[in-house]
C-alpha cells in the first residue's frame, strides 16, 4: 500500500541578503522541521526548490522551500502538488503576514491569498485556495514605509525572541497536523 504524502511548503526569498527578513517565516519554520526530523533539504532543479523526504510509519512528509521567490511560489507549489500527487488537505503553507501582531500564529483550513504575493501565486497556479495553511504575524509596516522595504526588513532586537518563539510553535503546529490533523492544529496552533 501507498504512504500518504503530507506536503509542507514553507515560503520565502532564497538568498543570504533575504536571510531572517520579515518574508521569510516560512523557511524560518522549515528550518526547525528540518532540525526535528533530522534532515537537510537539497536542491531539485526540477520541482524548483529545495526538498527533503521524511518517511514516518504510514506516511511520507516532503518538506519544500520553493527557490523561485516569493513572487512565483505557485510555480515551484504546482510542480510538487502534480510531483507527488497531493489532495488540498494534505498541503500545508507556512507564511509571513503583516496583518497579524508580531509573534502570533493562525492556522486556517482554507481562504484568500490576501495580499500576501506568494499566496497569490499559488492561488493563480493552482486556480484554487482550499490548501491549509500556517500565518505567522510579523506586523503592519509604520505608516508611510515602504511595504517591499518592510517585508525585506530585519526584526528589530526586541522583536527577535517573540518571532523565534512563534517560528517554534509554527513548526510544532505542523506536526500536530501531520500526526493529528488540521483541527487539532488550529486548536493548538493558534495564539
Amino acid at each position: 500500500m501507498a504512504k500518504e504524502i503530507y506536503l509542507i511548503i514553507g515560503l520565502g526569498n532564497p538568498g543570504k541578503q533575504y536571510a531572517h527578513t520579515r518574508h521569510n517565516a516560512g523557511f524560518e519554520v522549515m528550518d526547525r522541521l528540518e532540525k526535528r526530523f533530522g534532515v537537510k533539504m537539497k536542491k531539485k532543479l526540477l520541482l524548483q526548490g529545495a526538498t527533503a523526504e521524511i518517511p514516518d510509519g504510514e506516511k511520507k512528509i516532503v518538506l519544500c522551500e520553493p527557490l523561485t521567490f516569493m513572487n512565483r511560489s505557485g510555480e515551484c507549489v504546482k510542480r510538487l502538488k502534480a510531483r507527488f500527487q497531493v489532495p488540498d488537505e494534505r498541503m500545508l503553507i507556512i507564511y509571513d503576514d503583516i496583518d497579524l501582531p508580531p509573534g502570533k500564529v493562525r492556522v486556517r483550513k482554507n481562504g484568500g491569498p490576501g495580499t500576501h504575493n506568494g499566496m497569490r501565486s499559488i492561488a493563480e497556479q493552482l486556480g484554487e485556495t482550499n490548501f491549509q495553511r500556517i500565518r505567522v504575524g510579523t506586523g503592519d509596516r509604520p505608516a508611510g514605509q515602504d511595504l517591499a522595504a518592510w517585508v525585506l526588513g530585519h526584526y528589530a532586537a526586541e522583536e527577535k525572541p517573540l518571532m523565534e518563539k512563534a517560528f517554534d510553535r509554527a513548526a510544532e503546529t505542523a506536526v500536530v497536523w501531520i500526526e493529528e490533523g488540521i483541527d487539532k492544529a488550529m486548536m493548538k496552533g493558534n495564539y
